[in-house]
């Protein structure tokens, strides 16, 4: 029988590409993003390839939309094995410019999401006595602080205090918890979305942003739609029955703690 993979912020982007992964390694896949369009555009290309999927549109920040979207899923699906928490928010600022409003809606999605979404998968793992796991997209902003970053950075290092926390909640049920600490991500929409604010912080034209990030890395190239991808699959399979409460790097060694 398939397993059924519940990807939140699945329809473009990271999310996007992680939902095809997952169809094509044999889940049946439940798109949720907050543009319902997206969703339905990338289950459409799912299925088109043979695989099984369904679209639901979710504010992962409303818990009465989670509660909605987690049902909704049950009934189309029967269950949950895995859940992947990729819905994610960045806005990039000097901390005395830093607006209020945007910092509390990064801790909103980046923290309260990833913690109304886990807790209700939960719930439905542990109806279904389903040996789950849980994973959330997370950043190496959350294991060293991030210039011009700090809602962003507060918010991905209390992730991953939540995943700590949560694995240990749920380690009795069988159901895994862990934390992907992606590198810089340089093809992803967040990250092109932030390049004019960061060639602002660092000095340089636009246009040279991206190699400066590379640059940093040791292994001199940028994280990959397809790295994050590999890692996800691992921790999502029985070959990592024994390893929950993990924030794993996929740095590229930029971040080796």
């Amino acid at each position: 029988m398939s397993k059924v993979v519940l990807i939140v912020g699945g329809g473009r982007s990271l999310g996007e590409y992680l939902s095809k992964h997952m169809a094509k390694e044999g889940y049946e896949v439940a798109v949720a993003d907050v543009v319902y369009e997206n969703a339905q555009r990338v289950v459409t290309e799912i299925q088109g390839n043979g695989g099984k999927g369904m679209a639901v549109e979710v504010n992962a920040c409303i818990e009465a939309e989670v509660q909605d979207m987690i049902q909704k899923v049950v009934d189309e699906l029967g269950s949950i094995d895995l859940l992947i928490y990729n819905a994610g928010l960045a806005k990039s600022n000097k901390i005395t410019e830093f607006q209020l409003d945007a910092f509390t809606s990064m801790v909103d999605v980046n923290l309260k999401g990833f913690f109304l979404c886990a807790r209700e998968v939960a719930k439905v793992m542990i109806a279904k006595n389903r040996e789950g796991s849980i994973i959330v997209i997370n950043s190496k902003s959350g294991k060293v602080g991030s210039k011009h970053n700090s809602g962003y950075s507060a918010s991905k290092f209390a992730a991953v205090g939540l995943t700590q926390s949560l694995a240990l909640d749920l380690a009795e049920h069988n159901i895994r918890v862990n934390s992907m600490m992606l590198g810089n991500l340089l093809d992803s929409d967040m990250f092109e979305s932030l390049i004019p604010q960061y060639a602002l912080k660092l000095g340089v034209p636009e246009a040279a942003v991206k190699q400066v990030y590379i640059d940093k890395v040791p292994l001199k190239r940028g994280c990959t739609f397809e790295d994050v991808a590999n890692v996800v699959t691992f921790y999502a399979s029985e070959k990592a029955s024994y390893l929950t409460g993990q924030s794993v790097n996929i740095t590229g060694g930029q971040v080796m703690h």
